[in-house]
């Protein structure tokens, strides 16, 4: 049985559909779409319905306490025995049988999650930035194939390792409907690794705080079909495509002269920068800005012209370009698939 079938068919969850639904979604670590996920959804309702009846356990005794308190007649003190077994019972037996089959089963599901890759394992190295996504995808040798920026395709069933670093402050990378949180530390490579049981997109969060911008910090998880997904690295590794009309090449002018190309690369012409996110496959990606905006026109010569209206505070400048420029610079970008 696969485990969303096994989802639906708890009892636990169906009780708390309600709450189940409020819950489902592209960025929900109880609406999982991996094995690993699904596991700490698994731990999550139980520990939930136990934290609950602890909590109304502790609020009944106090409204016991208070209400015995309002009598007029004082009720009789419990002797040195009653008040021993009290404490043991209720702050030794009872926390101890509450929280060790949970910290036995959280060990467990530590060590499963995290079991050792195949060697012949995908390897996807990701590099936290302020406040973007830098991916690389590496061959067998370690060597760099593609690189993209805040969007990562993955194979359908097939588990990917993840090599996460950070070149400034700490982040942490986190794709809750397939995996839990890990940090990106600087000066130091944490692995992770991630498998998707369905076709979809999910939303993954940077959630260690990591300034202005760590609200919008994201980036979308791709998991496709692996035919799909090959053809769509075999894109990503080629360099971009040669301008094929006279209005691209005017843009492609533009790109270069306006200072783009200090800070950013595009595959297969002159422009190496590498402050901000590679552009040879720009038009490919679903947003922009750290999945911040949709990758459509109107949002891209915002994003542009006044970054700092879309981001506060990312280290992107304003460019000061002529609508003739902006237009030929955009027709430019939109050909770069």
């Amino acid at each position: 049985m696969s485990f969303s079938k096994h989802k639906r068919s708890t009892g636990l969850v169906g009780a708390t559909a309600p709450l189940l639904a409020a819950c489902e979604g592209p960025q929900s670590a109880l609406d999982p779409a991996g094995a690993a996920a699904d596991l700490i959804a698994r731990l999550w309702w139980p520990t939930l319905l136990v934290a609950t009846l602890v909590t109304l356990l502790v609020l009944s005794l106090l409204a016991v306490a208070v209400l015995r308190a309002r009598r007029k007649q004082t009720a009789m003190p419990l002797n040195a025995r009653q008040s021993r077994n009290l404490v043991i019972a209720g702050g030794i037996i009872l926390p101890l049988a509450a929280t060790i089959p949970f910290a036995l089963s959280s060990f467990s599901i530590g060590r499963v999650i995290d079991a050792p890759l195949p060697d012949d394992a995908m390897t996807v190295e990701v590099i936290g930035k302020q406040w973007w996504w830098e991916v690389h995808y590496l061959d067998e040798a370690g060597e760099r194939i593609a690189t993209t920026a805040n969007e990562i395709h993955i194979p359908v069933g097939e588990p990917v390792r993840f090599l996460l670093k950070s070149d400034n402050v700490i982040h942490s990378f986190w794709v809750p409907n397939l995996k839990g949180k890990t940090d990106m530390m600087p000066g130091r490579t944490n692995v992770t690794s991630v498998t998707a049981d369905e076709p979809g997109v999910y939303r993954g969060q940077c959630a260690e705080y990591c300034g202005t911008q760590h609200a919008l910090m994201a980036f979308l998880l791709v998991a496709e079909e692996p035919e799909a997904f090959d053809a769509w690295l075999e894109g990503q590794r080629q360099p971009a495509s040669a301008p094929q009309t006279q209005a691209q090449v005017d843009g492609q002018q533009v790109f270069m002269q306006a200072g783009c190309a200090g800070c950013h690369a595009i595959r297969g012409t002159s422009a190496s920068g590498d402050e901000g996110p590679d552009l040879t496959h720009l038009a490919s990606r679903r947003t922009l800005a750290g999945a911040t905006v949709p990758n459509r026109t109107g949002h891209l010569g915002g994003w542009i012209t006044d970054p700092q209206h879309v981001k506060p505070g990312n280290k992107m400048p304003p460019s000061e370009l002529t609508p003739e420029e902006l237009t030929t610079l955009l027709g430019y970008l939109e050909g770069l698939e």
